[in-house]
């Protein structure tokens, strides 16, 4: 048998419901425990799969998600308890084929290579080899074609990966998990950077891998979600096994309780807002435009107030607030903020006029992972540490212990790097800096993305915190959770202002502007 036909693609499974087989669960895990040094990270743990399930997994930052992830994919053993993989116990460490066979993980951050074609990735290190060892491109490609089209992924294999979308990335992922012969695969986060379409797309793919016999388990934060798409859900708290039940039979605020441990906070509760109408305007954007991103926006965010510009991914909402903090430059208009005109295109000029920033993606534009989690917090506010370009080592430090304290981040010490925290934590810090310098406007871009539900929650207590001593605050987010407590939320849709909608609105009427849908039409 050749390296190629060791490494072929399996044809799917016959269209039937898995969801209606019986047999041993695809993973059960018992008694799981887990500790690094003192800490525990299992305590006991366990979760059954069914065949054909999609199950849910969910929990706060530190639950000990990730860490179960790591043993149920073969990257680490567990100190005590068991798993089995389709009845039979768990391969060993050392055989990561064989694990590879069993079950895959789809990462919340790709495992792509972005400078490799589709195909390239597909089947890395498992190419096809012809005369004298040398690789068969052609025979590459045709197995990747093969492969796409067996699971209905409609990519071009010759295709740089660098080029593709977020999600087509994931569905590349999927497949090649698929080609190795898995019929398990987790889902790490996997809407984190979808806009509503996308989600809709990844959601109907799943089920169409259900009914050829994929079984899946969903790890997510945002938990409408895990009553669209999941048949079951496990709750893991403080390192344990909470509950598992049917998603159909368990109301809401009862899985908020179980992942918090105490009963959820009502984010429609009404804001007492006291808005200081004599001071200047936080910000005032004028028919700002950008040719293929927005055109003609205009409005205002005053002094204590809450505006969200709400929209999906294309809508121009990003670019927008990214243009009012100096990551873009507009190619007509203005920015004000707190009645000074930045440069365009310049953040330290953005930040020197008031503002404050939280970034779409932390990884990539709010952190840098090896530098401690003081150095991170304290980036932005390099003046108030030190003159003439020396920094102040014990200055940076009462700043960092001071904004440790406020936002609550778990961390034994502000010399730790912010990379090994969790990812709640992480976003601490990014509010952290966001807020050192006391700003005028804070501008944040989807702030709870990838977070616990604690830490939503606290993140979303501190921004109404800030907005009541005077900071304007614009929230650019699909997450209806983001926009709730907004005095104002600005629908964009197709890169305009389509719409303007008071507090107290309905899910389903902002939801319907955002797809630019007309329910009264």
């Amino acid at each position: 048998m050749s390296d190629g036909e060791r490494a072929g693609s399996p044809a799917p499974a016959p269209a039937d419901d898995a969801r209606s087989r019986t047999g041993p669960p695809v993973v059960e895990a018992t008694g799981i425990v887990k500790r690094f040094g003192p800490t525990v990270a299992l305590d006991g743990a366990r979760i059954t799969i069914m065949p054909g399930e999609t199950h849910a997994l969910v929990g706060r930052n530190g639950a000990g998600k990730s860490t179960l992830v790591s043993v149920l994919t073969g990257l680490q053993a567990p100190d005590a308890g068991t798993v089995t993989l389709g009845g039979s116990p768990a391969p060993r460490l050392t055989d990561p084929d064989a694990w590879r066979r069993r079950v895959a993980c789809v990462y919340q951050k790709s495992t792509i290579i972005p400078t490799l074609t589709v195909a390239e990735n597909l089947f890395l290190n498992r190419h096809d080899h012809g005369r004298g060892r040398l690789i068969s491109w052609q025979g590459v490609r045709r197995r990747a074609r093969d492969l796409l089209s067996a699971w209905s992924v409609d990519i071009d294999p010759q295709a740089p990966a660098g080029d593709l979308s977020v999600e087509q990335r994931q569905f590349v992922e999927i497949a090649r998990a698929l080609s190795f012969g898995a019929r398990f695969i987790i889902l790490d986060e996997p809407t984190a950077q979808l806009d509503g379409a996308a989600i809709g797309r990844l959601f109907d793919r799943v089920r169409d891998l259900q009914r050829q016999g994929v079984t899946f388990l969903f790890i997510s934060h945002h938990l409408q979600e895990v009553y669209e798409i999941c048949d079951m859900v496990t709750v893991f708290r403080d390192a344990r096994h909470v509950m598992t039940a049917p998603v159909d039979k368990l109301p809401r605020a009862e899985l908020v309780a179980a992942m918090t441990g105490e009963a959820a906070a009502d984010r429609r509760r009404e804001r007492s807002t006291t808005l200081d109408n004599a001071a200047a305007a936080a910000l005032s954007v004028r028919a700002l435009g950008s040719e293929g991103a927005y055109r003609d926006v205009t409005f205002q965010v005053g002094a204590g107030e809450i505006v969200g510009l709400a929209g999906a991914a294309s809508s121009g909402r990003t670019e927008v607030a990214e243009t009012v903090v100096g990551l873009r430059a507009a190619q007509v208009g203005e920015v004000e903020i707190a009645g000074r005109r930045p440069r365009p295109g310049s953040v330290p000029a953005a930040l020197a006029a008031g503002a404050g920033f939280v970034p779409q993606d932390r990884h990539h534009q709010g952190l840098v992972p090896q530098m401690s989690v003081a150095d991170n917090a304290t980036l932005s506010v390099a003046h108030r540490l030190g003159r003439n370009g020396f920094l102040g080592r014990d200055r940076r430090d009462r700043l960092a212990d001071d904004m440790i304290e406020r936002l609550a981040i778990k961390t034994p010490g502000p010399e730790l790097p912010v990379s090994a925290l969790s990812g709640g934590n992480q976003q601490k810090v990014v509010m952290a800096r966001a807020l050192a310098d006391d700003p005028r406007l804070l501008v944040l871009i989807n702030p709870t993305a990838g977070v616990d539900v604690r830490s939503k929650e606290f993140l979303l207590d501190k921004v109404e915190e800030t907005a009541g001593t005077g900071t304007g605050v614009l929230i650019a987010s699909d997450e209806l959770d983001d926009l709730r407590m907004c005095d104002r939320v600005l629908v964009m849709f197709q890169g305009r202002v389509t719409s303007e909608t008071a507090r107290g609105w309905h899910d389903h009427e902002l939801v319907a502007a955002m797809e630019g849908v007309d329910l009264h039409a």
